[in-house]
């Protein structure tokens, strides 16, 4: 059980990885009146989506998100991240050309870039029996943020316009940083701390590179954000022109299975953890998670062959409680296996490799379904890209240990 201290940490974590993806989805829901207000080009519109990901993926690739969580204080990197996302988000509310824009969006890349490195630094402190439940609430938080913000930002941009939603969420969520600021422990910059006193080197990223795991951990994380992505990106408009699902329906049954996806995330991280405070060694146990949940999630299958709607549902739904298995567990393996003092770096390289799966699966599937006509192929595609998933975890990655790296200093 989470002391007093991690659940208050916790609760505030997951109210600002809920923010995060809320601020990162609401661009999508304004487009079309920002497209038409601005008079953008398709192509620009493209270019604005994307923009996001080019800062998001290139400062946790290159390292420099994860060098600055582990070297420094990591509550006030976080916080800075934050308030520079926050800003962002405010300012895009103002820009009035597509430049403007443009930069907003690389600026909220650039600061939602230390979010996973800062949860991952956080978390690797935590004892070994409580970092499931931990991950799994961020999960379950990043999963809530895009269907709130297509439901209430939808509402409320028809209402006030999208200029005034950005601006009041972007200094809104300011509120979050005055109670962060004043909650978070003093005690967070132990790793550097340590490696200036000459006590314990700090590992760089050549160390992290040079271990096996860590290059599973990276690619296994693609494999399961592959089908992720897939359903964050293809579901509504397959239930749409394959189903021939009516906008509403279409909405109910996204909506419920990324909800489900949610809850399976918590349950699964709880359960894994209760297991680990009976006995059961992180390698079993996050391999059991890990591999039976993706491995199972190929159950989607059937939902692109089965004729019968309700049938179909429920074996969506089922994909997506296995989904829900995976999820809860990866970041406790990468946490548990870099230890507190490289956690922060090897989560984001990790991060920076798994999202590039935001780009391949949207654009993978598009040309599938344009080729065949139909998302059979699509489906099966997802399936087997979370079955070779499974496989990385649990037959790529070791043993679920900190791994002990070479005793000297490393530069980052």
């Amino acid at each position: 059980m989470l002391t007093k201290r991690e659940r208050w940490i916790l609760i505030l974590l997951v109210i600002s990885a809920f923010i995060n993806y809320l601020d990162r989805a609401t661009l999508s829901v304004g487009a079309a009146s920002i497209q038409a207000e601005l008079r953008m080009s398709d192509y620009q519109l493209g270019l604005l989506l994307s923009a996001f990901f080019w800062t998001y993926a290139a400062l946790q690739l290159l390292a420099i998100a994860g060098m600055l969580v582990d070297r420094f204080h990591v509550g006030w990197v976080y916080a800075a991240g934050y308030f520079l996302w926050s800003a962002a988000t405010a300012g895009t509310g103002l820009g009035r050309t597509f430049a403007a824009l443009f930069a907003m969006r690389l600026l909220l890349g650039a600061g939602e870039s230390v979010a996973y490195p800062a949860y991952a630094r956080i978390f690797a402190s935590f004892p070994e029996e409580r970092r499931g439940f931990a991950n799994a609430a961020i999960d379950a938080g990043t999963r809530c943020g895009p269907a709130v913000g297509t439901l209430i930002g939808g509402l409320l941009m028809a209402h006030y316009g999208w200029r005034a939603f950005f601006l009041a969420l972007g200094l809104g969520s300011m509120l979050w940083l005055l109670v962060w600021v004043s909650a978070m422990p003093r005690g967070w910059r132990i790793a550097a701390k340590k490696e200036d006193a000459g006590e314990l080197p700090l590992p760089g990223v050549g160390d992290i590179l040079r271990q096996r795991s860590a290059w599973f951990t990276f690619f296994g994380l693609f494999c399961g954000n592959y089908f992720w992505y897939f359903l964050v990106t293809w579901l509504p408009p397959y239930l749409q022109k394959e189903r021939h699902f009516p906008a509403a329906k279409m909405a109910v049954w996204g909506a419920a299975a990324f909800l489900t996806a949610s809850v399976s995330s918590l349950a699964s991280g709880w359960l894994s953890d209760f297991w680990i405070a009976h006995g059961g060694t992180p390698t079993l146990v996050r391999k059991t998670f890990t591999g039976a949940g993706l491995t199972l999630a190929t159950i989607i299958i059937p939902v692109a062959a089965i004729r019968d709607d309700s049938l179909a549902m429920a074996f969506l739904l089922a994909a997506c409680v296995f989904i829900g298995m995976w999820s809860s567990n990866n970041w406790a393996i990468s946490q548990t296996l870099a230890g507190e003092h490289a956690a922060g770096k090897w989560c984001a390289i990790q991060n920076g490799v798994g999202n590039l799966a935001g780009v391949s699966a949207p654009w993978i599937t598009g040309w599938v379904v344009g080729v065949t006509g139909h998302f059979f192929i699509a489906f099966l595609v997802a399936a087997l890209v979370a079955i070779a998933g499974a496989g990385m975890f649990v037959l790529g990655v070791g043993p679920i240990k900190p791994v002990i790296f070479a005793p000297r200093r490393q530069t980052a």
